[in-house]
């Protein structure tokens, strides 16, 4: 990514102008990706609910353009679906096809338009398609809107904090580190502002707020152009680094590293179910009363979304200090291991919620606090897998191929969400501890074949 971003780019030197040591730049790249963010968990927060409790209804279904056809495609595949298994299949869908188009935005970008124009041609897509949401009857062509906007807005926004910085610059990781906040801070209020004006004031209330907060991040990334960096050329000049052929070491690390996207997919087949099934766990089957010192209440379903970005923020610093605990004891991890612990951790989450399931059979509802501790779990599981599968596939990678490669990467997520949207399909068909224990053992394998698949890549490494 480095090389790709470097070229052509107009870097910021550090001067009297920066912020906090950083570029003003970066704080106009923050602001839009948190309210980019903001948009798109918010919108996810209300998705399934919305699905499940509101469109699908059958008053209502029928007059949604393309339904048939989607259902009837989908049914052809899978079997017939009732209306939460059908929503889960389109959950899973959607959340999967927007991990899958930005490798065709960062086409669009490097051959035609430049990161900037690709950029607000997202911005303004995914706008629109959040005000659609507001109307039934244009659900589907509303995702569509939102899926070309996320994968025009989302590979092109990331580039740039990069091209800030001059080549070597040590800001450009805290940089990224500090771009990452952005990320967490969007998506925790998203549900705290999209989820509750979903629930109590209408549904089209909520997708309305995820509109506005894509307005609000536009707003900010065009105000602030003047500080981001300039446009690179378009097209591939005769000579360009990445026309070599690749090496056989680097073909043999490549396929050491593709040999783990199937058994991370069935991760992200697990972890996915948070805004999927354990929403719908949340909002039918989780007693959520809460009493305080003044104030007693019910916590909102979508609420509980806002849950992992927040512990995020408090369970990095900790996991990043326990790494470096065990590597001054020369105990750390290795990268695969890492990732085997973040899959076996997302088995035991599940197995958390198992446990819920069967002590609540005899009837009545789970209390909340099952449903915190499995975030709790979850979240520690993500830290152990996604930053250090990004940070292995930069390892990896030649340099001349890393942007694309880190696209190819980025499909696990899209293999994982459309996994994830099958197997909650399960969810009305099968006892909720069953369900549950499913996705143990699905986090279980994946957990025991990245262990597995990764021996190949420590040499290349240089593991021990």
């Amino acid at each position: 990514m480095l090389t790709s971003i470097d070229r052509g780019r107009r870097p910021a030197a550090r001067g009297a102008g920066d912020v906090l040591g950083h570029p003003r730049g970066l704080a106009v790249l923050f602001a839009t990706e948190m309210w980019e963010r903001f948009s798109y968990y918010g919108m996810q927060a209300l998705l399934v609910l919305y699905m499940v409790n509101h469109l699908l209804q059958p008053e209502r279904a029928a007059t949604v353009i393309a339904y048939g056809p989607i259902k009837a495609a989908l049914e052809a595949l899978f079997g017939p679906l009732g209306a939460q298994a059908f929503a889960s299949q389109i959950y899973g869908l959607y959340t999967g096809l927007v991990y899958l188009t930005p490798v065709f935005g960062g086409l669009l970008a490097d051959r035609i338009l430049g990161p900037r124009r690709t950029v607000i041609l997202g911005a303004v897509l995914m706008a629109a398609g959040h005000f659609m949401m507001a109307f039934d009857r244009w659900f589907f062509a509303a995702l569509l809107l939102l899926i070309l906007g996320n994968g025009a807005f989302k590979p092109n926004i990331s580039t740039q904090v990069g091209g800030l910085y001059a080549p070597g610059d040590p800001r450009r990781d805290r940089a990224y580190s500090i771009f990452y906040v952005g990320v967490n801070l969007g998506a925790f209020l998203a549900p705290l502002v999209c989820g509750t004006l979903g629930e109590s004031a209408g549904w089209h209330y909520g997708f309305g707020a995820a509109g506005v907060g894509m307005l609000v991040g536009l707003a900010i990334y065009l105000g602030g152009s003047r500080l981001l960096p300039g446009e690179r050329p378009a097209g591939r000049p005769v000579g360009h680094p990445a026309s070599r052929p690749i090496e056989p070491d680097e073909r043999r690390a490549l396929a050491g590293l593709f040999l783990l996207c199937l058994p991370l997919s069935l991760f992200w087949a697990a972890y996915e179910q948070q805004g999927n099934t354990i929403a719908l766990w949340a909002d039918s089957h989780t007693d959520r009363a809460i009493t305080l010192i003044v104030w007693s209440g019910e916590i909102p379903v979508t609420w509980f979304q806002a849950v992992n970005p927040l512990l995020i923020f408090a369970f990095t610093p900790l996991v990043v200090g326990l790494w470096s605990w065990q590597a001054e004891r020369g105990r750390e991890p290795s990268t695969g291991a890492k990732m085997a612990l973040g899959c076996l951790g997302a088995a035991l989450a599940n197995l958390i919620m198992a446990f819920a399931a069967y002590a609540t059979e005899a009837g009545g509802k789970a209390s909340w606090l099952w449903l915190l501790a499995y975030f709790v779990v979850l979240t520690l599981a993500e830290l152990y897998v996604s930053p250090i599968g990004l940070s292995l596939a930069s390892k990896v990678a030649p340099a001349r191929l890393l942007s694309v490669t880190m696209g190819l990467w980025l499909g696990t997520n899209f293999l994982g969400n459309l996994a994830a949207g099958w197997l909650g399909g399960f969810w009305e068909r099968m006892d909720k501890g069953s369900f549950f224990l499913m996705l143990a053992l699905v986090a279980t394998l994946a957990g025991v074949a990245v262990w597995a698949r990764y021996q190949p890549l420590r040499a290349v490494l240089r593991e021990t």
